[in-house]
């Protein structure tokens, strides 16, 4: 009996402990703005910016953020990445798993691809997603300056790990849509080998 309370007690002081630390977060500053990243990235040319209205961008809550349209011949690629200064342990950004169904699209094929990104290896998502009969394709991973995961659950426990370890939870959502056809996949992912080392920059002010 003895034994198990102080089993039961040690692990309410850790829990206690690590939620201290979780909330003793600080912010972090972007050492480039958002609106920096590249605006042509190979035959990719950016074509505008474009504003989220006010009600999505206070559910959105994010420090920063960008919405810019590309084009290439007739083909649109939209990239939107949302910076956040500082996360609170034990919750995620607005994962497109939430978020597209909410707004009437339908994703009908999750799928993740290993890409090699200047001899890295990072895991991003990539899936089909359909609206009003239309498909397009949906890549989207989760970035900061300490990794690059596809992963919302495993994001939760590494920002949990990050409060309590030096209390940076800083971070970005980055998402790549295209309308579906059999190259797309490739000239997606082509165009995130790019957006990659260049947010990274953002956040750290050196190479990738």
């Amino acid at each position: 009996m003895n034994t198990r309370f102080f089993a039961i007690f040690l692990l309410l002081g850790s829990t206690l402990g690590a939620l201290h630390f979780a909330d003793s977060r600080r912010a972090a500053v972007l050492n480039r703005p958002l609106d920096a990243l590249p605006k042509s990235v190979g035959d990719w040319q950016s074509v505008r910016d474009t504003q989220i209205d006010r009600a999505s961008l206070q559910t959105l809550n994010a420090t920063s953020y960008i919405s810019r349209v590309y084009r290439k011949s007739n083909v649109q690629l939209d990239f939107f990445t949302a910076y956040y200064a500082q996360q609170r342990a034990g919750e995620n950004m607005h994962s497109p798993k939430n978020c597209l169904p909410g707004n009437g699209w339908e994703i009908w094929q999750y799928d993740t691809r290993d890409i090699d990104v200047q001899g890295r290896k990072v895991r991003i998502n990539v899936d089909q997603v359909s609206h009003d009969g239309e498909r397009h394709l949906l890549l989207y991973w989760y970035q900061s300056k300490h990794r690059i995961i596809a992963s919302e659950y495993l994001g939760k426990f590494l920002l949990l790990r990050d409060a309590v370890l030096d209390g940076d939870t800083s971070g970005a959502i980055v998402r790549i849509m295209m309308p579906s056809h059999p190259t797309a996949a490739d000239e997606a992912i082509q165009f995130a080998k790019t957006m990659i080392p260049a947010l990274q920059e953002c956040f750290l002010g050196g190479a990738f």
